[in-house]
């Protein structure tokens, strides 16, 4: 169903600074590009973010019936240590410090990165190509960009020529730098560098004897700069110009920047009509950082093996989690709002569960179609997906009421109220429904299901000191009893 021919879409676009209207380059079908890892480590939560963001946006695309072409990098070479080309390659690096082939670094942790996002629910991109699977179009790209005037070759290593560039286009236009400024706060060069400029970045760099990863090339053996690899397979895969451009904050300078002076260079356009950035994770308060301490992966969440956190969370309760702060706004990690996550989390299943069990009547107090374009214009808002929370406890709030008895719902509504809750938090949201997949589910609904039974037969023997005592020490363990006129039911908080 082409649901977008009636939803009118606005994106927040870093590049104009303003939320746009979303038309596709072709109607009906969008391609994007999100930058993916590099595996060197096992994935960063803050990373984790990033990509869940784009898998959520790349969700609704697809339940509004675009046909999207999602490409996802893996950067398996290229990405040195500093973001002025100095430094190693952080897999080679990694390699000699773990002494194995610098393949072996790159297919452990790719490994690492897809059983992290299957954990996480995530959709898999429709490709997912490598910067070592496109060295030749690298080398294409770059003599494109030499022939055009805008890169020069110095002792075996390429350079774009960012002055050069700028005399007739604009180097900083996505993160509204301007290069006078930038030139003003760099140090001069010295001697040994071999930059014209302090702004210029690496297309390709001379390996040196010691360089694991090297390839053949015009200019000697070498490796290709790190932003060199997302404009030859962004355009190779969506074309010269494509729709949506995604990323980490991080990324828009000077990875995104550099990206689309090697595009103007190359092919003499702006290669994405839509940038959007993802912002970034802090835990309790600060910056994640590996070197003080302040810091935890997805796997030590899901485990509970840390000195952060009080207790183990679920995969769905950290998606949860994510998914009720913008993806645009900064994001605060700590034990506290990972348990109210959890208490919001399962409050929104068990509403869910339940919409099976409610009693159908003749009106419907609820206005269920009204309801639903309240979840589309939260969505159609730059996928604003803390208001879709927002209105998701609104039909719960009603679910409630209807299995107490004080509101009626028609089977129609009914129907189409349990088809968008499974729509907007299951294949929008991409929330399991953990109820339904724990081991233990089925044992402690049976336990409930005995607990409930002999309270309800204390309340008929009017020993109500003993039903109270049920009711009450549940409560005490999270579990919360509720009683409506088709029964009593239970939500773990």
């Amino acid at each position: 169903m082409q649901l977008y021919k009636n939803q009118d879409l606005r994106v927040y676009n870093s590049l104009s600074g303003k939320k746009e209207v979303l038309k596709p380059i072709n109607e009906g079908h969008i391609g994007m590009y999100v930058c993916g890892p590099t595996v060197y480590s096992n994935v960063h939560l803050g990373n984790c973010r990033t990509f869940m963001s784009f898998d959520m946006i790349f969700r609704y695309f697809r339940h509004l019936g675009f046909k999207v072409r999602y490409v996802r990098n893996i950067t398996d070479a290229g990405h040195l240590e500093n973001d002025s080309d100095d430094g190693e390659d952080k897999i080679s690096k990694k390699a000699k410090l773990e002494q194995i082939e610098p393949m072996e670094v790159v297919q452990r942790y790719t490994v690492d990165f897809h059983e992290t996002l299957q954990k996480f629910n995530f959709l898999p991109p429709s490709i997912e190509p490598t910067a070592t699977g496109h060295i030749i179009e690298q080398i294409e790209i770059i003599k494109e960009i030499l022939e055009k005037g805008y890169a020069y070759e110095v002792n075996g290593s390429v350079y774009f020529d960012v002055l050069k560039f700028n005399e007739t286009n604009e180097y900083g236009k996505l993160s509204g730098r301007k290069l006078e400024d930038m030139v003003a706060n760099t140090r001069e060069l010295t001697a040994q560098d071999e930059k014209r400029n302090p702004q210029d970045f690496a297309l390709w760099k001379k390996a040196e004897p010691q360089h694991i990863m090297r390839w053949p090339s015009p200019w000697g053996d070498g490796f290709p700069g790190w932003h060199l690899e997302c404009t030859a397979m962004s355009t190779k895969y969506l074309g010269e110009t494509f729709d949506i451009h995604g990323g980490g904050m991080d990324l828009k300078f000077p990875h995104h920047e550099c990206e689309i002076a090697q595009a103007e260079a190359s092919r003499g356009k702006s290669p994405v009509k839509y940038w959007l950035h993802a912002n970034m994770l802090t835990l309790n308060g600060k910056k994640m950082s590996k070197s003080t301490g302040n810091n935890i992966y997805p796997s030590e969440i899901f485990s509970g093996d840390n000195d952060i956190l009080s207790k183990a969370y679920a995969p769905s309760v950290v998606r949860f989690f994510m998914m009720q702060a913008h993806y645009t706004s900064i994001l605060d990690l700590s034990d506290d709002a990972l348990l109210a996550s959890e208490k919001g989390y399962n409050r929104l299943m068990d509403g869910i569960n339940g919409i099976e069990k409610i009693s159908i009547g003749a009106t419907s107090d609820f206005d269920i179609r009204a309801w639903q374009q309240k979840c589309y214009e939260a969505m159609n808002d730059d996928f604003n997906t803390p208001i879709l929370i927002a209105n998701l406890f609104e039909a719960i709030k009603h679910i409630n009421l209807i299995k107490e008895g004080k509101e009626s719902i028609t089977q129609e509504d009914k129907a189409l109220l349990q088809k968008t809750m499974s729509n907007f938090v299951h294949d929008i949201l991409g929330l399991e429904n953990q109820s339904n997949t724990k081991d233990d589910s089925n044992a402690l609904n049976g336990v409930m299901d005995l607990l409930i039974e002999l309270r309800n037969e204390a309340r008929a023997n009017k020993d109500f000191a003993t039903s109270d005592k049920i009711r009450d020490e549940l409560t005490a363990l999270g579990i919360q009893l509720k009683d409506g006129k088709d029964g009593t039911t239970f939500s773990v908080n």
